[in-house]
């Protein structure tokens, strides 16, 4: 096995450990010990990685170049490999997903029902992610791409609240109605290079070495990034998601919002516009106008919830249509700023999750009219979800500052093939969002940690403890790090989407 073996199977060989593990106790430690190991092992890859890229230019490459490459054939005779690589863009995903598993875990110590199973689900889940960002064998990314989604409906159904079957049905059903749409795609382009080259072949960088008719692309391109799209809750295809938000305990709304989401916003770029790019062209002002809608209308379905797990949850379907359109500008600035903003909502958007479930913890409710004044009695946790906060509506200083100004600039800017009126048209107003954000938030987080204390039996909650201030201290450092300092993701970041869009040219 090689590095990037490693990354993938370090999870579910942890999650094999968590199975045989005899007592409940020491599941936890199990779990954490992991996870901390991997993420100790991403981030010797990622300064590996930096010290390589750092020195090479991209400036004309229609190929992806990949590093720490694993090939091997597994069925030769359909043109199936083991084929593993990384690059900036993957490389950044996989350090956001090793610390979303990592303070997961933190976040999910007090976890007593089944933690055997539960843990166990959580581990096997990263590892069909990590497969994903790590495959460019698209039969291979397609098997950990279902890997990766299966897990929700037991962890939802089994341990989440509320109408939770029904989450976890109506989740389960939207993202497979999804993946048939991916699928369908990635046979076109398999069977499509086959007849042309007479190689069949689902290595990612041999079907981008084939030219496809553009009457194929026209109908291919949109398929695939709905298929994608769903997954990142483009409209009007996002409904699954604040139900499977709502319903799902802490860990996995962490796991749900801050990275499988963005399995959405990754598989729409590098398969949908890297192998499509005519497609792309034709199809990118129609998804753009749609990210639009995404963007002002999970901030407006946001002022209006009474739920803070719901008011997340819309949220980051506003966030999450940020990161689509900024796919959609197909220019430089965009779509790296669609990849930072990846970046920066999977760690805010954790952060948001995790506090939700150490306050429900505690008050047992999440009700935002039933809660106020909590700030007089969890100081540490009112100061955290305030940090979110700020990050949320793009506060200088946060990693989402540095993502929306990319995507928000990219869009103005336009690009040769679109007109750049209607472009910038939709980028005033999807820019309007970052207002109706400040609203929601100060709001929403004013009614729930200011003012008077609304019931006597808060006056006894406890703050923040260990292992809480370790969680929320580890993410709020990571945006805070990113927000001051982004250059080391940013040139991990541009030497990755040049190639895709130098194949637009």
């Amino acid at each position: 096995m090689g590095l990037l073996s490693w990354l993938i199977f370090i999870p579910f060989f942890t999650a094999l450990a968590v199975i045989l593990t005899p007592q409940p106790k020491q599941i936890k430690w199990v779990a954490l010990i992991g996870s901390g190991i991997h993420l100790l092992l991403t981030a010797y890859t990622a300064i590996k990685l930096w010290g390589v890229i750092s020195q090479e230019t991209f400036t004309a490459d229609v190929f992806a170049k990949l590093y720490f490459t694993e090939q091997y054939d597994w069925f030769k005779s359909l043109g199936i490999q083991y084929m593993l690589g990384v690059d900036g863009m993957s490389m950044a995903m996989v350090i956001l997903t090793s610390i979303i598993i990592f303070t997961g875990v933190l976040a999910s110590w007090h976890v007593t029902e089944r933690p055997k199973e539960f843990f166990a689900l959580l581990l096997v889940l990263v590892t069909g992610v990590f497969g994903v960002f790590l495959s460019f064998d698209l039969f291979l990314f397609f098997m950990f791409y279902e890997v990766a989604v299966l897990p929700m409906y037991l962890l939802i159904g089994v341990w989440g609240t509320g109408p939770k079957e029904y989450s976890a049905m109506k989740l389960t059903l939207m993202l497979m109605v999804g993946s048939a749409f991916i699928l369908v795609g990635l046979f076109a382009l398999y069977h499509t290079s086959g007849q042309g080259t007479g190689v069949y072949s689902f290595n990612l960088n041999t079907l981008a070495s084939f030219e496809y008719p553009k009457s194929m692309q026209a109908w291919v391109f949109p398929m695939i990034f709905i298929g994608f799209g769903i997954l990142g809750a483009l409209y009007p295809f996002h409904t699954w998601s604040p139900d499977g938000h709502a319903s799902a305990p802490t860990a996995v709304s962490m796991l749900h919002a801050g990275v499988l989401m963005k399995l959405g916003g990754y598989g729409a770029l590098r398969i949908a516009v890297y192998l499509l790019p005519d497609g792309a062209k034709e199809w990118a002002l129609f998804f753009m106008g749609l990210t639009t809608i995404n963007i002002l209308y999970g901030s407006f379905g946001a002022i209006k919830q009474k739920d803070l797990k719901y008011f997340t949850a819309y949220s980051s379907v506003s966030h999450c249509g940020i990161v689509l359109f900024g796919v959609a500008t197909l220019n430089f600035m965009g779509v790296k700023g669609a990849v930072l903003q990846m970046f920066s909502h999977g760690v805010m958007t954790g952060l948001f999750f995790a506090l939700i479930g150490m306050v429900y913890g505690r008050t047992h409710t999440r009700m935002i009219p039933e809660m106020g004044g909590l700030a007089k009695v969890m100081p540490w946790l009112a100061v955290c979800f305030y940090v979110a906060g700020m990050a949320s509506l793009g506060l200088p200083g946060f990693s989402g500052f540095i993502a929306e100004s990319h995507v928000f600039i990219g869009g103005f800017f336009g690009n040769a093939w679109n007109s750049s009126v209607a472009m910038q048209v939709m980028t005033v107003l999807a820019t309007m969002s970052i207002v109706v954000t400040a609203v929601y938030v100060l709001r929403g987080l004013g009614k729930v940690f200011l003012g008077p204390i609304t019931d006597s039996h808060y006056l006894s909650l406890t703050d923040a403890g260990f292992t809480e201030k370790l969680t929320t201290g580890i993410l709020i450092a990571v945006l805070f790090l990113v927000g001051v300092f982004p250059q080391f993701l940013i040139k991990l970041i541009e030497g990755s989407v040049l190639p895709i869009l130098n194949r637009l040219r």
